[in-house]
């Protein structure tokens, strides 16, 4: 049989990738999306393509409200995406706060429930915009937390965090998805896309993006308005 597996779905290029990786690697994959007040529903869309087309096991939604709290762009649109690029050594306004470890929480909630001690999560300490809680660093603390704290560790089954990509540019993220098969058109990575997830072009995600495919020599299937 199988082992278990939470894998942490955005909908976007990333979370698509760790997927496939997670799938190939045997694991029965039970995926988690959030509502969480952000700006659009197409990633939600597409986390639910993704998931149907990558051989998911089970996909949940669930719902939080960090846009009660603002204080990023993505959840207070009073706060403009920045399109001008990320200014280098600074933590951009598209930082969500507390946003990974309040997801990795709930990864960790259902995953003892499932008896599942593995958790993917797709964040990268390479190509990526500065963010705190995308760092190896943090991953082996959030880990070393969830040991402590739950019953299933303390009886003696651990949780491991899984992050095959924290070590990867863009591009490499990219060529690893497409060897295992993933349809990168499926995906939504924009900060600012529309309802049907056509992408801007011109915010920091969607910058890092194209040059992932451009220096992968993949062709960018990405619906851009």
């Amino acid at each position: 049989m199988s082992k278990k597996a939470v894998i942490l779905l955005s909908g976007g290029l990333d979370s698509a990738t760790v997927l496939a990786i997670a799938r190939q690697q045997g694991y029965e994959c039970h995926c988690l999306s959030f509502q969480y007040g952000q700006r659009h529903s197409a990633e939600l869309a597409a986390a639910k393509r993704v998931a149907q087309a990558l051989g998911a096991t089970a996909h949940r939604l669930a719902t939080i409200d960090l846009a009660a709290f603002g204080g990023s762009a993505l959840t207070d649109k009073s706060i403009d995406v920045p399109i001008e690029g990320v200014q280098e050594g600074v933590i951009p306004v598209t930082y969500v706060p507390a946003r990974n470890t309040i997801m990795l929480s709930y990864a960790l909630a259902w995953a003892e429930v499932l008896k599942a001690q593995d958790i993917f999560v797709g964040v990268n300490a390479v190509d990526y915009s500065g963010y705190p809680d995308c760092r190896p660093e943090y991953i082996e603390a959030f880990e070393k937390m969830a040991n402590l704290a739950t019953k299933v560790a303390v009886e003696g089954q651990p949780f491991k965090i899984h992050t095959p990509l924290i070590d990867l540019t863009k591009a490499q993220i990219i060529q690893a998805g497409v060897a295992r098969g993933v349809d990168y058109s499926l995906t939504v990575s924009c900060y600012l896309a529309d309802d049907e997830g056509q992408a801007c072009g011109q915010c920091d995600s969607c910058r890092l993006r194209k040059e992932g495919f451009e220096l992968a020599g993949v062709i960018d299937n990405t619906r851009y308005r």
